[in-house]
């Protein structure tokens, strides 16, 4: 076969998973509006999969609703009558209020027509979390496995931290699992950490208030990780080789004579190496071998390094399925949380906005190039929780548009015009139509890029 008949494969497999994903979240979504307003007894006019502007690629009439596909991936919807939404039906408003339409009915029964899809996203977040630690269990770093020990930065440093160390205890307590080192110093508020340092244990304070400083900082996921060797685990098409070839198993130990053994120290000297050539000496089976290659303006030689997690070994840890509901919810909120604060860092300047927005051909790009339900469930997850979020921001054509709009009416007693409605939805749209345009346009020129 081919390496073009392998991406072209890949490629469709990965549009596979984005399509069954965002089709269960949207027809899920669509649901969460569509139930609340049946029960209501509103006439919902339309439901469909996708937009579809001038033509459907399928629908069916069904009663007093219209069931479609559209061709527009970006979403769906429901039309309720008497509401005024992505379809501007202005001759409708125009017309006397009818019992079975939205805006006739009571300001709490529209509230929760509104927030219904956000509601149902939420709970899909939760179960699909739920699911994925009862069926594929917690995967995890035994603090045991860290025989290179970790890697520290400077504000570890600053409490007596060291490379190479390897922390064993938090206030006497042993802990096994190094991934939940970081929140147990916060959330017991931790004063002492029991370190292994050439084969020694020894006590380290920790300061008061290093657990408040370390969230103020961000620096929960870089404070210590684990230190592993430079091994090559497969070279990209970018990388630019002069002499002889790096190969998969290849464990890199120098570059231009300036000795390393851990992945951590090889990333500072290749980056003060950017943008010229230099030779690597590297061991491969028994013999030491010395290459000569590119380091991009970037500091990237064009490699990938096999998996930490893989050089020093995980552990898969089952739970029961009443086990797994605190842990599949915590993973949930874990999520919204990661990425409200990468929200933040957009607004903040902290991080650029054309690095960090996509439109759906970066969304489906998340997707890997071979199925894998596990992964597959777990973006479908992630996805449907940041949905939640961002159809409730108070934004006109939004869920949260509408909601805040009926919260309104509901302190004072007083209803927004259909006119100041209207005028509202139009300028949420283009404000929502022209932050897609500028996202797809961003996924196009890295594209071209």
């Amino acid at each position: 076969m081919s390496l073009l008949a392998i991406d072209l494969m890949s490629v469709g497999v990965k549009i596979a998973q984005f399509i069954l994903s965002f089709s269960i979240l949207v027809v899920l979504h669509e649901l969460g509006h569509f139930i609340p307003a049946k029960l209501f007894k509103c006439r919902v006019e339309k439901f469909y999969l996708f937009f579809n502007p001038w033509f459907s690629l399928w629908k069916k009439q069904k009663g007093e609703t219209e069931y479609g596909l559209g061709w527009v991936p970006f979403g769906g919807y429901v039309k309720i009558a008497g509401m005024i939404d992505e379809s501007m039906d202005k001759e409708q408003m125009k017309l006397p209020p009818e019992p079975h339409e939205f805006r006739s009915k009571p300001a709490w029964q529209r509230l929760i027509i509104m927030v219904g899809g956000v509601v149902v996203n939420v709970v899909l977040a939760i179960v699909i979390f739920i699911g994925i630690t009862w069926v594929w269990g917690e995967e995890q770093l035994p603090v045991k496995n860290l025989q290179y020990g970790v890697y520290t930065d400077s504000l570890a440093k600053s409490i007596g931290l060291k490379d190479g160390d390897n922390v064993v205890g938090i206030d006497g307590k042993r802990i096994e699992n190094f991934g939940t080192l970081e929140s147990e110093i916060i959330l017991t508020e931790a004063k002492n950490l029991q370190v292994l340092r050439d084969g020694q244990e020894i006590n380290i304070a920790i300061p008061a208030g290093f657990g408040k400083k370390l969230v103020e900082q961000k620096k929960l996921s870089g404070l210590i990780v684990p230190r592993y060797p430079v091994i090559v685990d497969s070279v990209s098409k970018t990388a630019t080789v002069t002499k002889g070839e790096l190969r998969k198993g290849d464990s890199l130990i120098a570059i231009n004579g300036q000795s390393f053994k851990y992945y951590q120290e090889f990333d500072l000297l290749k980056r003060k190496m950017s943008d010229s050539l230099v030779v690597i000496t590297l061991i491969r089976g028994v013999d030491t071998v010395e290459i000569k290659a590119l380091v991009s303006d970037k500091g990237s030689i064009g490699f990938f390094n096999k998996d930490p997690l893989k050089i020093l070994g995980t552990e898969t840890k089952n739970y029961t399925f009443l086990e797994s509901i605190p842990l599949g919810v915590t993973h949930c909120w874990e999520t919204l949380d990661r990425y409200v604060t990468g929200i933040k860092q957009i607004f903040t300047g902290k991080v650029n906005a054309s690095d960090s927005l996509g439109s759906v051909i970066s969304i489906g790009n998340t997707f890997p190039g071979v199925w894998d339900w596990e992964r597959f469930w777990t973006l479908t997850g992630i996805f449907s929780i940041i949905l939640a979020f961002m159809n409730i921001l108070p934004i006109p054509a939004l869920d949260g548009g509408h909601a805040l709009f009926t919260i309104y009416e509901m302190i004072t007693g007083r209803k927004p015009g259909d006119k100041f409605m209207e005028y509202a939805q139009t300028v949420g749209m283009v404000l929502l139509l022209g932050l897609m345009v500028y996202a797809l346009g961003l996924d196009f020129w890295r594209l071209f890029k």
